[in-house]
């Protein structure tokens, strides 16, 4: 009965105020971190330092230098004449051609104001998907205003934004998978998920889910977006420059460890990034990776093929591409945000099942856990990964209970007879 008990301390009122200072803390802390001319922050980094790739190799796009794109050591000298020193961490080019082209338009303007429209229309498009994923939720209608908040509270979007990264293009895809699969349109979700293709660790365990599922219709268009992502960037620019990205994929492991900091793996939050940071031995915790990854996918693709709410089949879908994904930082956890709202509206709506209560306190738990990944530092211990862990252990729980002849059995309502 402790989930139930901590629920109940959950109230409207206390979730408002929690909300309400956090997004004053983390919102205050990057108005004064921002407030310093120029393009580094007060502590020295530059302003929205994750899109300076992106605004590179677009610009080495739009002067024809598409054949240069994985030459880091060109990279790192075009950042050079951007910032005019020398950043404290590489910033390589890890993304295929096709991203950077995105951002050519905005190579006409200088790197501080393209990153701010960047980061403008990327906030627009997380507020769009946050109202069309609650437009899909009737519990949550009576609380909007403490969704509201929580959103702009929402860890991983300040992290996001202060970054300048892409994470919102990886939300808008699964945002628009979770409305096709409502309207019964499997073959537009798996288009949707295909063109995760541009960060392809999403795609380590959703297509795995939807193979074993045998969710063939959205395994195969899935596939095909992918795939015909992939053929239209080769047509485009050439077979020398996707070798070339392909090369830099491929030989990631050798080199990253000099481009991120020591620090890099208390800020990120899956499985692969869990075993290495409570496990130093590289030879035990890559092992474990995969056995875990192996046994979260089974459960996820079991919940997914399942009899279950799509509310609790989409989620149960979404965190299993979060924890299998091999490098996973904090801003990529923007796409759990749909997830943890159809997980509360299905609490909500279902407060006499006995699995609500623990649904509701563990997607309370994802959604703050990831403000304290830097005590990993010193603990070994990334919290949240054992609370997605957690939560997709529950949905499988609830399918099976769903998928019993009898069902689950529900607590008896105040107005039952046999109260």
């Amino acid at each position: 009965m402790w989930p139930a008990s901590a629920v109940g301390w959950l109230t409207p009122r206390r979730l408002r105020a929690q909300a309400v200072i956090l997004a004053l803390c983390l919102w205050g802390a990057c108005a004064v971190d921002f407030a310093t001319p120029g393009l580094f922050d007060r502590a020295g980094n530059v302003k929205f330092q994750d899109f300076l790739p992106f605004y590179v190799s677009a610009r080495m796009i739009a002067q024809g230098r598409a054949p240069e794109l994985y030459d880091q050591r060109v990279i790192a000298a075009e950042e050079f004449q951007i910032i005019g020193q020398q950043s404290a961490v590489r910033l390589p080019n890890l993304y295929g051609p096709q991203v950077a082209l995105l951002f050519v338009p905005l190579t006409r303007f200088s790197f501080p104001v393209a990153a701010r429209i960047w980061v403008t229309l990327s906030l627009l498009v997380y507020c769009g998907c946050i109202y069309a994923v609650v437009k899909t939720c009737s519990s949550l209608a009576p609380y909007s205003a403490i969704v509201a908040i929580a959103a702009v509270a929402y860890p991983p979007l300040f992290h996001f934004f202060v970054r300048g990264q892409v994470s919102a293009l990886v939300l808008a895809c699964f945002t628009a998978a979770w409305l096709a699969f409502r309207s019964d349109r499997d073959w537009l979700a798996g288009i949707a998920l295909g063109l995760l293709i541009f960060k392809p660790q999403f795609l380590v365990a959703v297509p795995l889910v939807l193979l074993l599922a045998r969710s063939w219709i959205s395994f195969a268009t899935l596939a095909g977006a992918a795939s015909a992502q992939l053929v239209l960037t080769w047509a485009c620019f050439g077979l020398a420059v996707m070798r070339s990205y392909f090369d830099a994929l491929s030989h990631i492991p050798r080199w990253i460890g000099t481009v991120e900091l020591n620090l890099a793996p208390i800020q990120m939050h899956s499985l692969r990034s869990f075993w290495s940071l409570l496990i130093p031995w590289p030879n035990v915790a890559f092992p474990l990776y995969v056995v875990s990854s192996i046994a979260l996918v089974s459960i996820a693709a079991a919940t997914w093929k399942s009899s279950s709410r799509l509310t609790l089949r989409f989620a149960a879908l979404t965190i299993a591409a979060v924890l299998v994904n091999p490098h996973l930082f904090v801003y990529d956890l923007l796409v759990l945000a749909p997830a943890l709202l159809l997980l509360v509206d299905w609490a909500l709506s279902n407060v006499r099942r006995r699995l609500s209560a623990p649904l509701f306190l563990l997607s309370y738990l994802a959604c703050i856990l990831p403000l304290f990944g830097p005590l990993s530092r010193w603990t070994h211990v990334q919290l949240s990964v054992p609370v997605f862990a957690a939560l997709l252990w529950t949905l499988w729980r609830q399918s099976v209970e769903v998928s019993t002849p009898n069902g689950a059995p529900l607590l008896a309502s105040p107005n039952s007879r046999v109260v």
